[in-house]
């Protein structure tokens, strides 16, 4: 476990128990406070779990229901206008991995995309309507560049149909967020990260 605490009032937690991709704790802490600092959140406790298939898919059959992986999960523990934005992300090195390999990709671009995701649902976007997806992957794209990372939408776009994370690939669903996040889809529900 990786825990950073900060000055600028960002704490970052990284947990990393996969084998399939090589993270760096400083630059996702980076990436993690560049991202919430853009977005104007000053104070926030993060915690971001990287782990591998099997664990993501036992998430996603527990708190969604979902027989299948997925790619990254939000906890929102804190509703998105709180003066300290609390929650935690599960994320897929695996499957960041294996997208990567897939569409041509650096494996840590796809798995910042997968960061950068995550920490807007934390946020308060959403992309459960078209329109809301396409403020969002713009907004994704505005970050990732801000932070000098290539978008791999960029490379693909929707030539192959990609218009979330997951989009029209078999087996794979779009990215989810559990909890009080407006407007709440989801029963929000202790997340198994919890400290």
């Amino acid at each position: 476990m990786d825990r950073t605490d900060a000055e600028d009032g960002i704490e970052v937690e990284i947990s990393d128990t996969q084998g399939h991709l090589r993270a760096d704790p400083a630059e996702l802490t980076a990436l993690i406070r560049n991202v919430l600092n853009a977005e104007g959140r000053r104070r926030a406790s993060i915690s971001l779990a990287l782990v591998d298939q099997a664990a993501i898919h036992a998430i996603s059959r527990s708190h969604l229901g979902h027989d299948w992986p997925t790619d990254v999960i939000s906890f929102p523990l804190s509703e998105p206008d709180d003066r300290v934005l609390t929650g935690e992300l599960v994320i897929s090195a695996e499957m960041a991995a294996a997208t990567a390999a897939e569409i041509g990709v650096d494996p840590g671009d796809e798995l910042a995309l997968y960061v950068v995701h995550g920490l807007l649902h934390l946020c308060g976007y959403d992309d459960l309507s078209d329109p809301e997806a396409a403020k969002m992957r713009l907004r994704e794209g505005e970050l990732l560049a801000a932070c000098g990372r290539p978008n791999p939408f960029d490379r693909i776009g929707n030539v192959t149909g990609r218009t979330s994370l997951r989009a029209g690939r078999p087996g794979r669903e779009a990215d989810a967020m559990i909890g009080p996040s407006p407007p709440p889809r989801h029963q929000s529900e202790p997340s198994p990260w919890s400290r």
